[in-house]
C-alpha cells in the first residue's frame, strides 16, 4: 500500500495508536508464537551479551521489520544491556521499494540508519549465481558500516523455515549435511558476529502477525521486486521453491517431519558418520578403527 498524498501520509505515520497495537500484538496475541521463541533463540543460543551493540539488518521484508520490532520490545522489557542500530543498506532499490521501506519504518516507529551502496548494478551484469553473489556482497557491506558504526554483532532476519529449507537443500542439492547456525563469527570481518533472533519462529507465524495488523512490505530485495516472479526463474530461488513445496507436502502425511528436519542436525551421531569436515580438515570413519 502506497500513500497517494503527503497529508495521507503525515496522518498516517504520525498518530501512535497503530504503532502501539502493532507493538501489543507481539506480545499479546503473539506472545506464544513470536514473542517466547525469539526470547527461546537469544537465551538458548546465547546471542547477546552485555555491552553488546547490534545492528538490525532490515531489508524491508515481513521479516527483518518484525526483527526490528522485536529487539525494540527487547530493550524495553530485557534485562540485557545492549545498544541496536537499525541498519537498511540501499543496494539500488526502485523508487516504489525505497518508499514502502522508509513508510513503514516511519509507520512502526523504527528509527533506521541507510547507507547506499552499488550492488544491484554490479550483480546486473554478473551472468552465473548472481543471487549467490548479490547474498555475499550484502552481507560484507553490511558487516563493513556495521563494524563502522561500533557495532560488533549484525542481526539477519532468516527464521525457521528458512533453516530447515537449508538443511534440506544442502542434502539433495549439495550432498551435505549442514545448516543456516543460530550465529557465528566473521572470517572477513574480525570481531564481528552474525545472529539469527528469529531463528526459532516459524515463517507461518510471520504471516500471520503482519496479515494482522494489516502491513505490507517489499516482497523481495531484487531490483526486479517488482516484476518478482523474476526472481523465481533463478536456478537458487527456484530449487528452494520446491525444497518448500516438498517439506509442505511430506508435511501433510507426518505433522512432525518438519521438526525432525530442525533435530537432525543437532543429534548427530559421529560413530555412524562415514566422513565429516571440521575446521577445513576431512576426517574419516576409517582412522582409528582398528584400534577401536
Amino acid at each position: 500500500m502506497l500513500i497517494n498524498n503527503e497529508e495521507e501520509f503525515c496522518d498516517t505515520v504520525t498518530g501512535d495508536t497503530f504503532c502501539k497495537d502493532v507493538e501489543r500484538s507481539i506480545v499479546k496475541k503473539f506472545r506464544k508464537d513470536i514473542w517466547r521463541k525469539f526470547t527461546q533463540a537469544i537465551n538458548e543460543y546465547e546471542m547477546i551479551r552485555d555491552g553488546d551493540k547490534i545492528a538490525v539488518c532490515i531489508s524491508g521484508g515481513k521479516d527483518s521489520m518484525l526483527m526490528a520490532k522485536l529487539f525494540q520490545e527487547l530493550e524495553r522489557h530485557g534485562r540485557k544491556n545492549f545498544d541496536v542500530i537499525f541498519l537498511v543498506m540501499n543496494p539500488g532499490y526502485n523508487d516504489r521499494n525505497l518508499e514502502m521501506i522508509k513508510y513503514n519504518a516511519e509507520r512502526l516507529h523504527v528509527p533506521i540508519t541507510m547507507f547506499e551502496s552499488d550492488i544491484f548494478h554490479i550483480v546486473a551484469e554478473e551472468e552465473k549465481s548472481p543471487c549467490y553473489l548479490c547474498a555475499r556482497m550484502r552481507r560484507g557491506y553490511l558487516y563493513s558500516r556495521a563494524k563502522e558504526l561500533g557495532c560488533n554483532k549484525i542481526a539477519l532476519g532468516h527464521h525457521y523455515d528458512d533453516v530447515i529449507e537449508t538443511i534440506l537443500m544442502g542434502m539433495l542439492y549439495s550432498g551435505q549435511i549442514q545448516t543456516m547456525m543460530p550465529k557465528l563469527h566473521s572470517v572477513n570481518f574480525e570481531g564481528m558476529e552474525l545472529i539469527r533472533p528469529l531463528y526459532l519462529i516459524r515463517e507461518e507465524a510471520i504471516i500471520r502477525w503482519k496479515d494482522y495488523n494489516r502491513l505490507q512490505f517489499i516482497q523481495c530485495a531484487c531490483r526486479f521486486t517488482e516484476h518478482c516472479a523474476a526472481c523465481e526463474d533463478t536456478e537458487q530461488a527456484s530449487k528452494r521453491a520446491e525444497i518448500k513445496e516438498l517439506i509442505r507436502e511430506l508435511s501433510k502425511k507426518c505433522p512432525v517431519i518438519e521438526k525432525n528436519i530442525f533435530r537432525s542436525v543437532e543429534n548427530v551421531n559421529l560413530n555412524t558418520i562415514i566422513a565429516y569436515k571440521q575446521d577445513g580438515r576431512k576426517h574419516h570413519f576409517l582412522e582409528g578403527y582398528e584400534e577401536r
